[in-house]
């Protein structure tokens, strides 16, 4: 297999004790670091000492999980609103991409520009917006609505809803804002344009209140993995988040990604593919398994098998199952891609809702050495089944901690990935180009 050029793009996803549902409960994880800037703050410094791309922080704007016994039991009941939480780590970074997660169901475009545009700007061109259409049921309810939008309705408005943040991004020129004292003009009013949006979904007139982002517009992100979504993102994305188990399906995800942005007109070069990996790495390959074993050990049977019901369906009761007996019928739900992979699984493999749970709170673990690890990442990167990872950290900080100390060096060693930042925005580190307004490319045709 030839290799690839170029360095495997890397970004380490945030989360309230780590990505493993028990790593809270662990010796090396942080019980206390849910609502702790300087818990953050120690991840985002140790991100960017290790050259990552970026920080990405999922989000649902509820809380997640409807059994408050299997809540308590988990990190999931307080976060971070993660717009907030990055506006202070750019403060405190200089590097290290800033990537969060806000839904198009539940707000609404103005305020995501207006929001997006203002981190670009203080962070100086560090912002990403993870682009998704709300997976949890309950967040309608929050929101004035008795019942979550149905799939399709959901990508249909999170299309235009894009449309509206991208063109709002373009409401000022680059060289629109002027400063000039002698005149006393502060900005060119020639070079300021009105969007006047009308569609479907959304009312909008502009133009935004912040000028255009250094970045033109953030990065967008976004996790398509049903076929609306992969429709999307091959239409908006530049960053996809996915999860796959073997190089195959990540092979076959790949080209589908990037001829889908093909159809649109895109370069296959504009949109990246990093799938979601979680490394349990140590010295040897023995302490690496007894990292994993010890966590997977403190699953809790009522966290492990609500995490599934979760997955699969807002009011789906497993609690009468025998945990050690098979997946009973699940009903189509609104759950998208999720439940369809979940289901699929346990079928294809046989599972019993015990060892479900125990697959699903792994995440896609890869287990052992620094060079184990750079392996599994060499041999995804050059079969075009990944142009590089989002590192789902077990348990936090110690997780990031190892991956750092350990990984970078390995796969620095081997050419694989930077030894400094090669841009100063987040968008130039991920050899993604700076889109052009499109007042400016109507002018220039």
């Amino acid at each position: 297999m030839a290799k690839r050029t170029g360095h495997i793009k890397l970004l380490a996803m945030l989360t309230n004790g780590g990505h493993h549902l028990a790593a809270w409960r662990h010796p090396r994880g942080d019980a206390f670091g849910g609502l702790d800037f300087d818990h953050y703050r120690h991840l985002a410094e140790t991100a960017e000492r290790g050259k990552l791309d970026g920080l990405f922080i999922a989000d649902v704007v509820a809380v997640w999980g409807k059994d408050l016994d299997a809540l308590s039991r988990t990190t999931r009941g307080e976060h971070f609103e993660p717009l907030t939480l990055l506006a202070a780590l750019a403060a405190v970074t200089k590097h290290v991409g800033l990537i969060a997660t806000a839904t198009t169901s539940y707000n609404e475009p103005y305020h995501l520009a207006r929001k997006f545009a203002s981190l670009d700007h203080l962070s100086h061109g560090r912002a990403g917006w993870n682009v998704v259409t709300s997976v949890v049921g309950d967040e309608a309810k929050n929101f004035g609505r008795d019942e979550h939008y149905l799939h399709a309705d959901r990508y249909a408005r999170a299309e235009e809803f894009v449309d509206v943040v991208r063109g709002l991004w373009d409401s000022w020129d680059d060289d629109a804002i002027l400063r000039d004292t002698a005149s006393g003009r502060y900005f060119d009013p020639a070079r300021l344009h009105v969007l006047n949006h009308r569609g479907p979904h959304f009312a909008v007139r502009g133009p935004l209140n912040v000028a255009r982002p250094p970045q033109g517009h953030p990065v967008l992100v976004q996790a398509g993995a049903s076929d609306a979504g992969r429709t999307l993102a091959g239409r908006i994305a530049e960053l996809i988040f996915v999860g796959y188990g073997t190089v195959q399906a990540g092979q076959a995800y790949y080209a589908d990604i990037k001829q889908r942005a093909a159809a649109f007109g895109r370069s296959p070069e504009s949109i990246k593919v990093l799938p979601g990996i979680t490394p349990f790495v140590a010295r040897t390959r023995q302490e690496a398994r007894d990292l994993f074993d010890q966590l997977q050990e403190l699953v809790d049977p009522v966290v492990g098998l609500r995490h599934v019901a979760d997955t699969l369906g807002d009011d789906l009761d497993l609690s009468g199952y025998d945990l050690d007996g098979p997946l009973p019928d699940v009903p189509l739900g609104n759950k998208g891609s999720r439940r369809d992979n979940l289901v699929a699984l346990a079928r294809q493999e046989n599972l019993t809702i015990r060892q479900l749970y125990l697959r699903l709170t792994a995440g896609n673990p890869v287990i052992g050495t620094a060079a184990d690890v750079a392996d599994v990442f060499e041999e995804w990167y050059d079969a075009d089944a990944a142009d590089g990872f989002n590192l789902l950290v077990p348990h936090s900080p110690g997780g990031l901690e190892d991956f750092v100390d350990l990984v970078v060096p390995e796969l620095q060693r081997r050419g694989r990935f930077r030894t400094e930042y090669e841009g100063k925005t987040l968008r130039e580190n991920l050899g993604l180009e700076r889109p052009v307004s499109r007042y400016a490319a109507a002018a220039a045709e």
